[in-house]
């Protein structure tokens, strides 16, 4: 194997394992905001007794926790090589 041919399978694998390792951080971005910040929401507004404020304030944890990741995969992404 000539070492352009291996230069450009260490660029793709790289390549490949950044793509992973976002697509699983943003997978947990998107369940965190599901999970932690829309479903408790809906339980809550469809209860007897609805106690909004902790839920607020848990909606907003996980929106935060959520966006910050984001950022983090996309400013990862910027490691890819061409």
């Amino acid at each position: 194997m000539s070492d352009v041919d291996e230069e450009a399978r260490d660029k793709l694998v790289a390549n490949e394992r950044i793509k992973f390792t976002a697509t699983y951080a943003n997978g947990l971005a998107v369940a965190i905001f599901a999970v932690g910040g829309f479903a408790p929401f809906i339980s809550t507004a469809l209860s007897d007794r609805p106690h909004f404020e902790p839920v607020l304030v848990t909606m907003a944890v996980c929106w935060i926790m959520s966006g910050v990741i984001h950022r983090v995969v996309r400013h990862a992404l910027r490691n890819l090589r061409p």
